[in-house]
């Protein structure tokens, strides 16, 4: 396993720092995933908003590692079931534990899964070249898009395979595509300055 983003920038020898310093770090990027709900566009053909959080929770998980990339996105739902207004903001869709039962729980219970796999392959040096860190992302994305559909079936019978992809994936696949191209550039860039990226 290589050293995660996180791990190189947190050198401190003393165990109660470092500890702080990951605790300091998964709260930020909770913290990022709630700002990114925040901006939302609401599509009128999806019950499904489009956010930035999708990306938060990738750049996170790989700067952070699978177990506390899975942690900040776990803190980020029990913050939202506790009913703190973190989930993005929604005329139709509640706040709180509710949210998770609707159309959209789906993806925001995939996040912690997505997290755990963008981090598990960071650890193992993907996140260190352009290439296999859009391969990394578009794996966590993959998760979020799975959970997101499958959720659509089993919430509501009454919806397909086929119309929860229609509605819950296929307006999402080009945005979100160029989005992680251009996201998938930070994690190199930040290894460029930092340190050595391994060969």
């Amino acid at each position: 396993m290589y050293p995660t983003l996180l791990d190189t920038m947190t050198t401190r020898a003393d165990s109660r720092f470092r500890t702080a310093e990951q605790a300091g770090a998964v709260l930020f990027v909770t913290v990022l995933t709630a700002v990114a709900a925040q901006i939302s566009i609401p599509l009128p053909f999806t019950p499904v908003p489009f956010t930035f959080q999708p990306l938060v929770v990738l750049l996170g998980a790989a700067a952070l590692g699978s177990r506390l990339g899975m942690s900040s996105q776990m803190l980020y739902l029990a913050l939202g079931i506790a009913g703190l207004p973190v989930f993005a903001a929604s005329p139709l869709l509640p706040q709180g534990a509710a949210r998770l039962l609707g159309p959209t729980g789906g993806y925001l219970m995939a996040f912690p899964f997505a997290a755990f796999a963008a981090g598990w392959l960071a650890e193992r040096g993907w996140d260190r070249r352009y290439s296999t860190a859009v391969l990394a992302m578009a794996c966590g994305l993959a998760v979020v898009f799975a959970g997101g559909v499958l959720w659509m079936t089993v919430a509501s019978p009454a919806v397909t395979v086929a119309h929860a992809l229609a509605v819950g994936v296929v307006p999402f696949i080009i945005p979100d595509l160029l989005k992680l191209l251009m996201a998938a550039a930070v994690m190199p860039g930040l290894w460029r300055i930092t340190g050595p990226a391994s060969r």
